[in-house]
């Protein structure tokens, strides 16, 4: 054996030496195209400094509607992160859902209707609710009729049966008061019936009319299921529907969220308010999968016609007589129930450093 390892040793040491010296270029080679592949992979796959920076922010939204199209835009825009902020967006279906997310902390703001403020108030208990930015100003619902109708009257839903809303939600609360002011006594306004329910439950015979939102309206009537007769908006006249709301511990604790959160929606207001529907309709597209533009840009027209979206998001004095008012009509809110002080359930100063 001894002789064989000396002959091959002396045989071959230089094929060897190329041999070895190969292999180590090979294995350098393999080392930097390695070292490569995870630069660029990290490159591809970590998030930039300024996403790394963004703060995660836990928002519920009441119902998916184009009545709240800043919001959306905001986010598409990127206004949120160019405030820093990262939306984490879901569904409440109503704002009794949305307010409850606040108090447990699922949710560190929610869009809901400003009464949910006064009810939980009123409760006395641990946690209370801010107004912080007001994004409507108009209700935002449609009244739709099965037949045609020429020239609507409101009497015309005397003893008719309407696809409503929950009972102490806006939007009912809304309808109720038109029908009182109008005299219609005998209408019977169906409120048991989950929202994304209530347009499947019209279209199967429920109810002789309908009130909903958008896009769900213009959708109804493109495919001739519905008739549009009425806007409960422009009938009822400025209403504080739809508000930002946080718990008043989390607006003490996080102000600069909630400035950053305020200047980001008066960005997708401003934006609204001078783009083309096209436009708009471009940026709202990926929040309504499977509607038709011609939908999007029809629900945008009847909500700049009743002017939905205020400039500057103050929720007034005169917004909040009017919101108690209308509680105290719909019996929901007693008289001696009404909050005498606007601050104790609101906060306007972040919008009104928006506005410097």
């Amino acid at each position: 054996m001894g002789a064989i390892i000396k002959w091959s040793n002396k045989v071959d040491s230089k094929p060897r030496e190329d041999e070895e010296a190969m292999l180590k270029m090979k294995r350098t080679v393999l080392m930097l195209v390695a070292g490569l592949l995870l630069t660029v992979s990290a490159g591809c796959g970590a998030a930039s400094p300024a996403t790394k920076s963004l703060q995660n922010v836990k928002f519920s939204e009441v119902i998916r509607s184009i009545f709240y199209a800043p919001h959306y835009i905001a986010i598409k825009k990127g206004f949120f992160e160019e405030e820093g902020l990262k939306v984490d967006m879901t569904t409440a279906q109503g704002s009794d859902k949305g307010a409850a997310a606040l108090i447990a902390g699922s949710a560190d703001i929610s869009l809901i209707g400003p009464e949910t403020t006064i009810y939980i108030y009123n409760q006395k208990g641990e946690k209370t609710l801010k107004v912080f930015d007001q994004l409507t100003l108009k209700d935002g619902s449609f009244l739709l009729s099965r037949t045609k109708l020429n020239g609507f009257k409101w009497s015309d839903l005397e003893g008719k049966t309407i696809v409503g809303w929950r009972p102490g939600s806006a939007p009912q609360m809304v309808l109720n008061s038109m029908l009182k002011k109008e005299k219609v006594a005998k209408a019977e306004v169906i409120t048991n019936i989950a929202s994304p329910a209530m347009a499947g439950a019209f279209i199967s015979g429920k109810g002789d009319f309908i009130q909903v939102f958008e896009p769900v309206a213009s959708t109804l009537v493109k495919e001739g299921k519905a008739y549009y007769v009425a806007s409960l908006g422009e009938g009822f006249g400025p209403f504080p529907e739809t508000s930002y709301v946080a718990t008043a511990n989390y607006i003490k604790k996080n102000p600069k969220t909630i400035q950053k959160f305020v200047n980001a929606v008066s960005k997708g207001t401003k934006w609204l308010n001078t783009a083309s529907n096209d436009e708009i309709a471009d940026a709202l597209a990926s929040f309504f999968d499977g509607t038709p533009r011609d939908v999007i840009i029809s629900s945008i027209e009847r909500y700049k016609k009743q002017n939905t979206w205020p400039l500057d998001g103050e929720f007034t004095a005169d917004h909040f007589a009017t919101l108690q008012n209308t509680l105290i009509e719909n019996g929901v809110l007693k008289p001696e129930q009404k909050v005498a002080d606007i601050h104790a359930i609101a906060d306007m100063t972040f919008v009104k450093k928006s506005r410097k």
